[in-house]
């Protein structure tokens, strides 16, 4: 998601450390080359939103199954941590080289005077679903008047839809209550105590909430077709942002990160959710909020967010940036062209002879 969305989890944690140390024990850089590997590797720094949310699984699964060394790159991932710095903000700041975050991130850098760009988009919808306790009586965003709202964190993507929604309806911004829970446990927790009404939230934090019996989807924004219905258009979301003056000068890099993913989401498209869970860390599929089995469940209901060819999809970035207007986070013009390119994931999809089937943006979404 946005700033400092990732669930608190055990597994979170691991995996920072395990990047942390990954990228100390190299002592490599940004552009610099991997030691040690036969010919020139270059090595990039990638930080996740929340590596173990399902919305955020190719990642992983592009290192999981080679991908990244396949295609010549050393990726070093890491991930958020609950209370710390976003992945866009230390991707933009310089910390990492990119960010695996929601392309509206660029919408809002450019209306900053800040140059960031999607290279490739993985998902066409947020992943995410409004949970909502049974007594709330919502069903959709017209009844949030008068609710407590549980978002990722104020400012985040969460909280950013939840005003969009709401907006929508016709509810004003002060007519109900936002607050931020984070994910994963804090989440639950917050719904089962009654602090809030209803939590927009991704798998595998659904599951959970499911399983417990606390609470229903109310509002899916989990799939292209149910964002699609929610919000007017296919949402872009998970995707990886860089600087542009860094694409720009690492032009072969970026190409070689998108082939591993390009192909990592065809992998997606043609398998199946149990596959995929096999090739994920097991701290991912099961831990204390979910069994695998729940975990892949979820993963089947909620695939359809992935985009198999990693393009923008039409119409995509024109609703991106009508949320951002809407709930006032733009002002004043954006150039949508310069916030995204397909030309890395049309150039991976030729490589590779794979036939692209997303309808993409032109420059102006």
């Amino acid at each position: 998601m946005s700033r400092r969305s990732a669930t608190v989890t055990a597994s979170l944690l691991t995996v920072l450390a395990l990047g942390t140390a990954t990228a100390c024990s190299s002592g490599s850089h940004s552009g610099s080359k991997n030691v040690g590997s036969s010919g020139d590797v270059p090595t990039v720094k990638l930080m996740v939103g929340g590596i173990d949310k399902q919305i955020y699984l190719p990642y992983q699964l592009a290192q999981d199954l080679g991908f990244y060394k396949k295609y010549g790159v050393n990726v070093q991932l890491s991930t958020e941590q609950n209370g710390g710095i976003g992945a866009e903000d230390a991707m933009i700041s310089g910390q990492v080289d990119m960010a695996g975050a929601w392309y509206n991130h660029t919408i809002e850098f450019q209306a900053k005077g800040k140059a960031v760009e999607d290279v490739v988009q993985l998902s066409g919808a947020p992943g995410e679903r409004e949970m909502c306790t049974k007594k709330s009586g919502v069903h959709s965003a017209a009844d949030f008047k008068g609710k407590t709202l549980g978002v990722t964190d104020l400012g985040s993507g969460t909280d950013t839809l939840t005003q969009f929604m709401a907006a929508k309806k016709g509810v004003k911004v002060s007519q109900f209550h936002r607050i931020g829970v984070g994910a994963g446990s804090t989440a639950v927790a917050s719904l089962q105590n009654g602090k809030i009404d209803c939590v927009m939230t991704t798998q595998p934090t659904v599951a959970a909430i499911e399983k417990k019996g606390i609470g229903t989807s109310a509002i899916d924004l989990a799939t292209t077709n149910g964002a699609t219905a929610a919000l007017g258009g296919a949402y872009p979301a998970a995707s990886v942002l860089a600087r542009t003056d860094w694409v720009n000068s690492h032009k072969d890099t970026v190409q070689k990160v998108v082939d591993a993913l390009v192909a990592t989401m065809h992998w997606i498209n043609t398998h199946s959710a149990a596959d995929i869970a096999d090739k994920l860390p097991q701290s991912f599929v099961q831990n204390q909020l979910v069994t695998k089995a729940d975990y892949i469940q979820a993963l089947t209901e909620d695939k359809g967010q992935f985009l198999p060819d990693g393009i923008m999809p039409a119409g995509g970035p024109k609703t991106s940036l009508a949320t951002e207007q809407l709930v006032g986070n733009v002002k004043g013009s954006v150039d949508l062209s310069k916030t995204f390119t397909n030309d890395f994931a049309v150039q991976a999809n030729k490589t590779e002879g794979f036939k692209t089937t997303t309808t993409p943006a032109g420059p102006n979404g």
